[in-house]
């Protein structure tokens, strides 16, 4: 899992890269509340190698909570800026931070 981020200057966005492998899952997306949850707007793409990634805009100043959703079920990812307890999951969510 990874993230990398690229902040553009010139607007209030960051560019994100989502990384998780996934070799022998089917379906991946990230899900957070830059999406409102959402699995289809937050869908990965499946690479060769068997790596899913996607690349989203996501507005800057703010920290966000999110997981991966791989194959139905939910993962954080080991590389987040930090966890936070979410009552509503029950669990722990990843923080990404722009």
């Amino acid at each position: 899992m990874s993230i990398k981020k690229q902040f553009i200057k010139t607007k209030p966005v960051c560019k994100v890269t989502f990384s998780v492998e996934a070799k022998e899952a089917t379906v991946a997306s990230v899900v957070g509340d830059f999406n409102n949850w959402s699995p289809t707007q937050g869908s990965l793409s499946k690479l060769k190698n068997g790596t899913f990634k996607g690349v989203f805009d996501i507005p800057k100043d703010a920290a966000y909570e999110f997981k991966y959703v791989i194959d139905g079920d939910f993962i954080n990812d080991a590389q987040a800026d930090s966890y936070k307890w979410n009552e509503f999951a029950g669990a722990e969510n990843s923080v990404l931070e722009v």
